[in-house]
């Protein structure tokens, strides 16, 4: 391999992963201080991190799973979809009681699906920043790698080995 090319790709490769590891960082950070803007703590009853503050992975995921639990709760375990089939039905019965009662736990399900999902994009999110830190850091070895590859200073010319022994320079 060209000693300039492994010299130069690894430079770029060093540069490049220190960027990523960055960005990565960045980001982290990013998604870790809006999510604990919002002040929301994992509630009481999850079977993972109670009480902890919502500002990392583990604990944005044990919040959606908890609202997922709390959202089946308040509908007997009946889904969005179900419940807009179960609303038309109470209308085509005329019973407007029922109708509204129902459409409320849908509207209930709605917001929940919601905040789960926007609580799933955060653990996405953290997924994403880690390996792009993780991938930086491998393409930083690599770059170290390469630039081991080339020597650091160009040989010498190589002098012919003399046939004589006579022929043998002596140092001045």
């Amino acid at each position: 391999m060209n000693s300039s090319i492994a010299k130069v790709t690894g430079l770029v490769a060093i540069i490049a992963g220190a960027l990523f590891v960055i960005a990565g960082g960045a980001t982290w950070a990013l998604i870790t201080t809006n999510l604990a803007k919002e002040n929301v703590t994992v509630a009481e009853d999850s079977k993972f991190l109670p009480g902890d503050d919502v500002n990392g992975p583990f604990s944005a995921f044990a919040q959606a799973q908890v609202i997922n639990e709390h959202a089946l709760h308040a509908t007997e375990g009946r889904t969005y979809a179900e419940l807009g089939g179960l609303v038309k039905e109470a209308e085509a019965a005329g019973d407007t009681a029922l109708a509204e009662e129902l459409q409320g736990q849908r509207a209930t399900v709605m917001n929940a699906s919601f905040l789960r999902a926007s609580l799933f994009t955060s653990v996405v999110s953290y997924g994403v920043a880690a390996l792009v830190m993780g991938l930086g850091a491998l393409l930083a070895i690599f770059g170290v790698a390469f630039r081991s590859f080339a020597p650091a200073a160009a040989p010498e010319a190589v002098r012919p080995v003399p046939a004589k022994l006579d022929q043998v320079p002596l140092p001045a």
